[in-house]
């Protein structure tokens, strides 16, 4: 029986591999990425046709977060001194999905603009372990767009 084109084409070897993302903060690499994970939900109301319960889409949530193993201090203290001054600093975050083995070696890269962070770890560590600093944000959706994606 002969196998299928999809089943030769995209082998267990063509699966993502995270290790070679990457991700940049206002433009600055961060090298010491460990993950990065950006979400977009679509918020709902319900909405009632006869005895059937259906729903509406209403707004959209964007919500993620990023975790670094820590080297530098990274935007932290700017962030910091931004909030206790009143105000509410904006970021703009590019991750890009890279793996060389990806089939015709294409990549994903997702621009989030607006991004807003929810708190800051000022400092963390245990004994013995390399130290992680985990980064959640929000952003708006409509602030969030593919410059590349991976095609059929």
């Amino acid at each position: 029986m002969a196998r299928a084109t999809e089943d030769v084409k995209y082998r267990g070897r063509r699966r993502w591999n995270g290790s070679h993302g990457k991700l940049w903060w206002d433009g600055l690499l961060l090298f010491e990425i460990a993950s990065f994970e950006a979400t977009v939900t679509a918020d709902r109301e319900d909405v009632y046709i006869g005895n059937s319960k259906d729903s509406k889409v209403v707004s959209l949530t964007g919500e993620g977060s990023f975790t670094i193993r820590s080297v530098i201090n990274r935007n932290i203290n700017r962030y910091l001194e931004e909030w206790k001054a009143g105000h509410d600093p904006r970021a703009t975050l590019v991750g890009l999905l890279d793996d060389p083995d990806m089939v015709d070696g294409q990549k994903e890269r997702c621009s989030i603009d607006n991004v807003w962070f929810n708190e800051l770890t000022l400092m963390k560590f245990s004994k013995a372990e390399v130290v992680e600093k985990e980064f959640p944000f929000g952003f708006t959706p409509e602030d969030a767009s593919f410059i590349e994606s991976v095609g059929d």
